[in-house]
């Protein structure tokens, strides 16, 4: 039995009927070289020997009576693998176009509370003999840097697997009962108070570090200065707003774009920034064009939320979320694309630079100190209302997850691609995810399908961005 963190579970109380809270991927892989066919029987065989080093992926939600403390994972003594592993095929050869359709449809569908919180789809019939792994698990048990050690360990360094440990049979552990959870939600409850103060504490004391980083946030919601001079300025205390800062239905679309890594390096080494740095402007310029083409783009910069992991090298194969955020400029009010980079550039200094001084367990400190019922009804009242959509505080989410730079297998067939297919909410209807492959960055953008119907002309626009950078660092 483990309990959930607050962070963790905050992931669950962000659900509701237009939004989940689960997060997946779509690897595309090679089949016509594999040792054997990629069939439903052998994905189901090759996941099942991984169980034992997922324990999560057993084990379901418990909740604590009347949402007096953070709920536990427990072992599921009815789990069944068959239930979890699924597949569909296309009408061969099938486009991207029909995958893209299909895994939208199953990102939609929220995950059965009463069972294990994961699913795994094998999608065949796709052109040049190739098939897909579409994988989707809750927010609640992982987190960007953990789903990807979570696909390593179901991925393989050879095309002939791996020797597994020797396991014991899987013999569910047996879950507390009512008056158990009941007497360990009131054990917590009784040491609240001295929580209390010890969160009033450490917040006193690191009260002097945030008062500068407070100060430059609100300056950079008043305007961001490059360090030149000049001041590009913000909405003061909210993004701007844009057709897909809105409240979200439950339909989702998808688009996935691969660009190589050489030429992003290309554009980083001769603007002197970061990889990330790049991605950022080329997702600026994307949303320039595309929301110039409709007429909407605002005269303001919009803001973007980036997630930053904070969890240590030990830690890194762990479930659960270690994860905070910080927000930066994204220069969609600059039309020079070489001047895009290097205010890119600087709103994310600024922003790490932020980030920096907030002490790394004070998000985790806030979060596990409120009660799970407390947190569920103000989700839902903040939901009602449309805070979210009415006063966004960022535009969008834009992550950038790095992958293995080695090939990889599942099931002997060599992985091409992972697209990542990330989370929207009510507020914000769009969703940029970027995971990095051998030589490759591959984008997985996610969106509202009433608010962005097109969203492969947004992602065809990102791969002619990286084209005007390239052009431009030349």
């Amino acid at each position: 039995m483990q309990q959930l963190t607050g962070l963790d579970a905050a992931f669950l109380a962000l659900e509701t009927a237009n939004s989940t809270g689960h997060v997946g991927g779509v690897c595309i892989v090679e089949e016509s070289r594999a040792s054997a066919p990629l069939t439903l029987a052998r994905l189901t065989e090759v996941v099942g020997a991984r169980l034992p080093l997922v324990p999560v992926l057993r084990r379901k939600l418990l909740n604590v009576p009347l949402g007096l403390d953070q709920p536990y994972w427990v072992d599921d003594p009815s789990f069944d693998i068959e239930y979890h592993i699924r597949e569909l095929a296309l009408p061969r050869p099938g486009s991207e176009a029909q995958l893209t359709e299909q895994v939208a449809r199953l990102h939609a569908r929220p995950l059965d509370r009463s069972k294990p919180l994961w699913e795994i789809y094998l999608i065949t019939g796709l052109a040049r003999r190739r098939a897909a792994v579409y994988t989707k698990i809750h927010h609640a048990a992982i987190d960007g840097v953990s789903g990807v050690e979570l696909l390593t360990i179901l991925l393989d360094l050879h095309p002939d697997g791996r020797e597994l440990p020797a396991v014991r049979p899987f013999v569910p552990a047996r879950p507390p009962g009512y008056a158990a959870l009941t007497a360990l939600a009131a054990a917590r409850l009784a040491w609240r108070p001295v929580q209390a103060v010890r969160f009033t504490n450490e917040l006193v004391r690191v009260l002097p570090t945030l008062a500068p980083a407070l100060g430059n946030l609100v300056g950079g919601l008043l305007g961001l200065n490059r360090g030149d001079g000049e001041v590009i300025p913000t909405t003061p205390g909210r993004a701007p707003a844009t057709p897909f800062n809105r409240p979200i239905t439950a339909h989702r679309r998808l688009a996935f774009r691969s660009v190589d890594l050489d030429s992003v390096k290309a554009v980083k080494n001769a603007f002197g920034v970061s990889v990330n740095d790049v991605v950022m402007a080329m997702c600026a310029g994307a949303l320039r064009h595309w929301l110039a083409d409709r007429s909407a783009l605002p005269d303001l910069p919009l803001i973007a939320m980036i997630p930053v992991s904070v969890r240590d090298p030990a830690g890194k194969t762990g479930m659960g979320n270690k994860v905070s955020a910080m927000l930066a400029v994204l220069p969609t009010n600059v039309e020079d694309p070489a001047e895009r980079v290097a205010v890119a550039h600087a709103a994310t200094k600024m922003a790490k630079a932020q980030h920096a001084v907030i002490p790394q367990g004070l998000v985790d400190q806030v979060s596990d100190f409120a009660l799970p019922a407390l947190t569920a009804r103000a989700a839902r009242v903040v939901f009602a209302t449309g805070v979210l959509h009415r006063l966004p505080p960022f535009n969008l989410c834009i992550s950038n997850v790095p992958g293995p730079n080695i090939p990889v297998y599942l099931c002997g067939a060599k992985l091409l691609a992972h697209y990542p297919v990330s989370v929207i909410t009510d507020g914000q209807g769009l969703n940029i995810t970027v995971v990095g492959y051998l030589g490759r960055l591959h984008f997985g953008l996610v969106s509202c399908r009433e608010l962005i119907p097109d969203l492969d002309a947004l992602a065809d626009y990102l791969v002619e961005e990286l084209a005007h950078l390239v052009k431009a660092a030349s």
